[in-house]
């Protein structure tokens, strides 16, 4: 399939691309582990074979984006090189060796009457992904469902049109090359935004909508959602130093939290610092962040700690407390305690990760059972809460929600379950 016949699925109704999609769900939750994963090997192989192909596209977008004055973040996030897209197909075969989560009992026993109990997990059906600049998303999450035995409805966003209807061209060739049926992997490119209204509200067809950006497409998700949805979160992450951290291990988490990929989610947005530690800590750590284009946003205390460097910050406002910034942009807070500390976090954080740097088992013991977040660290960056990192393969993004999963999404998070029974005659008295 080419790239302009994917692009042309929207004329295709989304009813009809969903209904295909809910046919192929029932066959793909019956498909044997190899087959499955030899549809995946096809998929990594295309992506090396017409990388070229995908990269030309990427740049239409590209172009696109430096025209229509798009952020940094947002042209980071959009672009493709040769190395993300080398890391994307071994993301794939990642998720190929992975055992199958399908068919996988989680609990089993024997009633008292005789009857043996499974509890089995299952493919979800129907998985739908709404997203906005990242295209290399259009294949993570193709991967993790046709692994997890679902089928896959994509819509992404009309500044990555290009690249995401040359990334899935691939994908769906690749997988019914190798036997998985027609509609296992769909894409709804128009860019209308009715689309999302369409996908979200197709009931008996969707099994789930996860979206991945920000407040504005979470809104609209909440407006038209009768299907369930799982929410992709924002990250509003912090890293907390606590009175006794290690100096050179606090300088060295808090610059890479803020600075190794400042666009992607779980990079760091507010660093909270002790006040006993914050003379020495403070003008050190300024100096790396600001010697790496960082600008410093900080309290009154942080300011007048900050030595030399405090001329080169600007004073915090409530609204920093709460911004993601997808940016080389930080907020800075002192406090007196560790539970001042936890105290902000769980005030101002999206729940997604969260870092203290601490020599105490006592403030690590109090920091990871109280702070309210999905991924909670102790002595380490937040940049690490990422799928692949966590042996998932890659993820559909990070679920800060509290029912059914938290975290990194991946192929066991993309099952329910079901119980099975296995009797010889029992009968209700």
């Amino acid at each position: 399939m080419s790239t302009l016949d994917v692009m042309a699925t929207t004329a295709a109704s989304v009813s009809d691309i969903c209904a295909q999609a809910k046919a192929a769900s029932r066959k793909l939750a019956a498909l044997d582990s190899e087959t499955k994963n030899r549809a995946l090997e096809a998929l990594a192989d295309g992506l090396e074979e017409r990388a070229s192909e995908i990269l030309e596209a990427n740049e239409r977008d590209m172009e696109a984006g430096r025209e229509n004055d798009l952020s940094a973040s947002l042209l980071d996030r959009l672009q493709l090189t040769e190395d993300r897209l080398a890391t994307i197909a071994r993301d794939v075969r990642d998720i190929a060796a992975l055992p199958d989560p399908v068919g996988e009992v989680v609990e089993e026993r024997t009633l008292p009457n005789g009857i043996r109990l499974e509890k089995v997990l299952v493919p979800m059906g129907v998985v739908a992904v709404v997203y906005e600049a990242r295209p290399n998303v259009t294949i993570d999450c193709s991967a993790l469902c046709i692994k997890s035995g679902n089928a896959i409805v994509l819509r992404g966003s009309s500044m990555a049109a290009h690249s995401n209807a040359a990334l899935a061209s691939v994908a769906v060739e690749a997988v019914e090359g190798a036997g998985l049926p027609p509609g296992s992997i769909s894409l709804v490119a128009g860019g209308d935004r009715d689309e999302l209204r369409q996908i979200a509200s197709a009931d008996g067809l969707v099994d789930l909508v996860i979206p991945r950006g920000g407040d504005g497409l979470k809104d609209a998700l909440k407006q038209h959602a009768t299907v369930p949805v799982m929410y992709a979160a924002a990250g509003n992450c912090h890293v907390y130093v606590d009175s006794d951290a290690d100096l050179d291990m606090a300088v060295s988490i808090a610059v890479n939290a803020k600075t190794q990929r400042p666009s992607v989610c779980n990079a760091a947005e507010t660093l909270v610092v002790h006040s006993q530690i914050a003379p020495e800590f403070l003008p050190r750590a300024f100096g790396e962040l600001l010697d790496r284009g960082v600008e410093l946003r900080v309290d009154g205390r942080a300011r007048s700690l900050a030595g030399d460097a405090a001329e080169r910050t600007t004073e915090a406002t409530e609204r920093d407390w709460a911004t993601e910034f997808h940016d080389l942009i930080l907020a800075v807070k002192v406090v007196d305690s560790a539970e001042e500390a936890i105290d902000h976090i769980n005030r101002w954080s999206s729940g997604h990760s969260e870092a203290v740097v601490t020599s105490s088992d006592d403030v690590a013991q109090a920091f990871t059972t109280e702070v309210d977040a999905a991924c909670v660290y102790v002595n380490a960056s937040t940049r690490f809460t990422d799928g692949a990192e966590f042996g998932m393969g890659a993820e559909i993004g990070n679920s800060t929600q509290k029912l059914h999963a938290r975290g990194p999404i991946g192929t066991r998070e993309l099952c329910s379950f079901k119980w099975i029974a296995r009797g010889d005659g029992q009968i209700k008295e």
